[in-house]
């Protein structure tokens, strides 16, 4: 599935959430495997992103690559693989709390969608932050001390 909405939970414990609609396969199967993987594809990938989304591509030749025996997206720019903790009905969704088992990433752009299209990462001037908790994003969470395996 694609999923628009991960995010950041905590730092400690390294805590993610993800929102999935109550109508959805996933939201049928996640209560029983209780683990899952999260791809941050990148922004060459948008085509895995709209197949993955029901825009089924016939032909499309779709690697994967496995973590802790768990299936992600080769080429992705982050893979988090979670283990479900909690999980909370809100409306016609779930939002499911997991713990992060396994993070890694690598440098590269990912993948956006932002007010119901693609988009790409401007070159800004970064600048320091007056505060070090304000360079945490998801893609550093895998920096946090002892690192997660």
């Amino acid at each position: 599935m694609t999923a628009n909405a991960f995010v950041s939970v905590s730092l400690d414990p390294p805590l993610v959430l993800v929102s999935l609609d109550n109508r959805s396969y996933m939201h049928r199967i996640l209560p029983r495997v209780g683990r899952y993987g999260v791809s941050v594809l990148a922004e060459n990938q948008e085509v895995l992103s709209n197949h993955f989304a029901g825009h089924t591509v016939e032909g499309l030749e779709i690697r994967f690559t496995m973590r802790k025996d768990i299936p992600l997206l080769e080429g992705a720019v982050a893979y988090f693989v979670v283990q479900v903790i909690d999980a909370h009905p809100a409306g016609d969704h779930s939002l499911y709390v997991g713990r992060v088992e396994h993070f890694e990433s690598r440098d590269d752009k990912p993948l956006l969608f932002y007010a119901g299209r693609y988009q790409q990462l401007g070159a800004e001037k970064l600048r320091p932050t007056q505060w070090p908790q304000d360079d945490f994003s998801l893609f550093s969470i895998g920096n946090i001390d002892p690192p997660i395996t």
